[in-house]
């Protein structure tokens, strides 16, 4: 006899879940809960993505095709900056050269001492600007003075003992003619007059020592200038030889710049320099090439090149880096282009010319390169006030139409 089925006893209330107390629920009010809630619910997201994507596109209107757009699209005019147009004018072509260096005044020189002793006064300070003959220092010369005094009084003397022989002299001789003198007396009186003179001689050089001194105890400047630098103070005892003073003049300054000794075949005396000076933005300064040396420096390939700047209103300063470039060849009147206006196609070289609001291929001849300022010099081609595309633009062709506005 089969046992009956033993049923799982009933949850507890308190241990029901919400959805299966939700279940218990409907079944108590005889409801039968429904299954797979979710098809219904996919469904429903189903049709609604047909309303939204589908209905617009069978309702949309047709789009034109590309060839009726173009067919109607107005005539596209291209925008050209005025950098990238140039009009032809007769210009100076040139050939360049770069030179680099440092600026030094032309003129310069280290004052030092001629003396030795103390300093009594130093006038000049760095900076001072002082003309030629200017006292910059003195040096106290009191005891050279003194021994100058004795030197001249002993000179003196001597100068007189040397007259007064010589008029014993000059007695003893005639004496000597009358037979009245012996000849060894007339020789004795000529050699003391003989020491006399080498003794005077010699004082006399001492003099002239001692005023040199006194004189160079007084330190002028020897031209106009600028004092650079100043080694000394008052009080301070020196020797010959001593620094003192650096005195510079500004008005004229130079520079030693080095150039491939390949191209010094094409410098000389006289050419002309275009300069610019860090610390001086936007000036430029006119300068000259004023030697060339005939060998290159040792261990390099370059050429010294001595260059002068004037300078009149010593705004230059010796040590200031300078650039700028050498003219070793120029022609004026010429016509030329950039080289980033020359095209090339299958018929040969060309610019593009602006006329009546339209790019015109223009064919071109070319005289020569100017390699430093990239410039291309026309032999024919162009004419001077008409106006061209000088600046690299690979998208411009003939025909198209063109406007100029600014930058």
């Amino acid at each position: 006899m089969d046992e009956p089925a033993i049923q799982p006893a009933a949850k507890p209330e308190w241990a029901l879940s919400r959805r299966e107390l939700k279940k218990r629920a409907l079944l108590a009010a005889g409801i039968q809960p429904a299954r797979f809630p979710w098809m219904w619910a996919g469904a429903a997201v189903v049709v609604v993505g047909l309303a939204v994507f589908v209905l617009p596109q069978l309702f949309a209107p047709q789009a034109s095709t590309p060839t009726e757009t173009a067919a109607t699209a107005p005539d596209v005019v291209k925008r050209l900056l005025t950098i990238d147009v140039a009009t032809a004018q007769p210009a100076t072509l040139s050939e360049t050269l770069k030179a680099t260096g440092s600026l030094m005044p032309q003129r310069s020189i280290a004052i030092a001492s001629q003396v030795n002793g103390t300093l009594k006064s130093v006038d000049a300070r760095i900076g001072d600007q002082v003309k030629s003959g200017d006292v910059l220092a003195t040096v106290d010369v009191e005891t050279s003075q003194i021994q100058l005094s004795q030197q001249r009084s002993t000179a003196a003397a001597t100068r007189a003992q040397l007259a007064q022989a010589e008029n014993q002299l000059e007695r003893t001789l005639r004496l000597a003619d009358s037979g009245l003198t012996p000849s060894a007396t007339v020789e004795s009186e000529k050699a003391s007059i003989e020491a006399l003179k080498a003794n005077l001689a010699a004082l006399e050089a001492q003099v002239a020592g001692a005023e040199l001194v006194i004189r160079n105890a007084t330190i002028t400047a020897p031209f106009d200038g600028i004092v650079a630098a100043r080694s000394i103070e008052p009080g301070q005892l020196i020797t010959s030889g001593a620094a003192l003073f650096d005195l510079v003049d500004l008005a004229m300054m130079e520079m030693t710049a080095y150039v491939p000794v390949s191209a010094s075949p094409k410098l000389s005396p006289g050419q002309g320099v275009s300069l610019t000076v860090e610390g001086l933005p936007g000036q430029s300064f006119a300068a000259t090439v004023e030697g060339v040396s005939p060998v290159a420096a040792k261990g390099t390939r370059t050429v010294p090149v001595l260059i002068s700047v004037p300078n009149p209103e010593g705004k230059l300063r010796g040590g200031m880096f300078a650039s700028g470039s050498i003219v070793i060849e120029e022609t004026q009147g010429a016509f030329a282009v950039p080289d980033a206006a020359l095209r090339e196609d299958d018929e040969g070289t060309h610019i593009l010319r602006i006329a009546d609001g339209a790019l015109v291929r223009q064919p071109v001849e070319i005289a020569r390169k100017w390699a430093s300022s990239r410039m291309t010099e026309l032999a024919s081609g162009l004419v001077a006030g008409e106006s061209y595309v000088s600046g690299q633009l690979d998208d411009l062709k003939p025909g198209m139409r063109v406007t100029v506005v600014e930058n």
